[in-house]
């Protein structure tokens, strides 16, 4: 286990404003050699990535990571369409044209990974290779996902709970501490068990390391990363035109094997979407936040794989 606090490492990077696609991101740009793209999921921020930026920069890329639409220092759009898949891949290839960068590979974590993947069928000029950590490729289900979710988990499926705006923003919002700290949640009930102020931080991460999750989180809220989620049905929507697409980039699964996610978004039909999938890495006895609670174990496997591709 990596248990270095790198909170004032990072913050010594520094970050520029990136405008692109209507917006900007604030993307810190690290490192010298092929680039790799990091994108976090929900409620994460580029911070996540701290581990494997500091080490694939050490081991000869460079990397761009953002704060993704709608978190940290980046633009916080209103509207929920605001948030689709299509926007949030458009976002992407501004950070590459910012960078004046023809390609790069690309890593997604949770919401990130289901970004990257789309992106990869999107945009694949601009994807050189693809890492999904936690979200393996699925293919597009017969309908949409939603109410497929609804008949299989219940309304209190957190997922399900997510997509009335307003609702789950301020509960989480609440206790910010708690929110971020809560690990293996499949429900609503999950999410707002317990008192943040007595719930303490695992070995992974320091306490300054939540602190600054806990005030960016404070000042900007959920809702940016909560509209990724309710976006859901219209991303389905959106993919109609790509039902049948392939991946055929090189492509890198890692997750935990106590990880909720896989539980109920298994990664065994992953083969029928990549057509060049290099690993299927699973961590024994490792959770939802793998990038932080298995940085170096992480690190190494990205850093392999982000040679092979040359």
């Amino acid at each position: 286990m990596d248990t270095r606090n790198l909170l004032d490492e990072w913050l010594r990077l520094g970050s520029r404003q990136v405008a692109t696609n209507g917006i900007e991101l604030r993307v810190v740009d690290h490192g010298d050699g092929p680039a790799v793209v990091f994108c976090h999921g929900f409620p994460e921020l580029g911070f996540s990535w701290r581990h494997q930026v500091f080490a694939l920069a050490e081991a000869g890329f460079r990397t761009l990571t953002p704060d993704m639409r709608g978190y940290g220092g980046s633009s916080r759009p209103d509207r929920i369409e605001d948030y689709d898949i299509a926007a949030l891949c458009t976002d992407l290839v501004g950070v590459l044209d910012d960078a004046d960068i023809e390609d790069a590979i690309f890593v997604g974590h949770d919401w990130g990974a289901s970004v990257v993947w789309q992106l990869a069928v999107r945009h694949p000029d601009r994807v050189r290779a693809v890492a999904g950590l936690s979200v393996p490729a699925t293919p597009r289900s017969a309908a949409p996902p939603l109410p497929i979710l609804r008949s299989r988990l219940g309304e209190d499926f957190y997922m399900c709970w997510f997509q009335e705006p307003g609702v789950a923003d301020a509960a989480l919002a609440s206790d910010v501490r708690r929110t971020l700290l809560q690990d293996d949640v499949v429900s609503a009930r999950d999410l707002l068990n317990g008192n943040g102020s007595e719930m303490v931080a695992p070995a992974w991460l320091s306490e300054a390391e939540l602190s600054y999750y806990i005030e960016t989180f404070t000042t900007t809220g959920f809702t940016g990363g909560l509209n990724y989620y309710r976006n859901i049905d219209r991303n389905w929507g959106l993919a109609a035109h790509l039902a049948d697409a392939k991946i055929h980039q090189p492509t890198l699964f890692i997750a935990g094997s106590q990880d909720a996610v896989i539980r109920f978004t298994p990664s065994s039909k992953m083969t029928s979407v990549l057509s060049d999938l290099r690993a299927s890495i699973v961590l024994d006895g490792a959770g939802h936040w793998i990038q932080q609670e298995r940085a170096a174990e992480v690190s190494a496997a990205l850093i392999d794989f982000a040679r092979s591709i040359g």
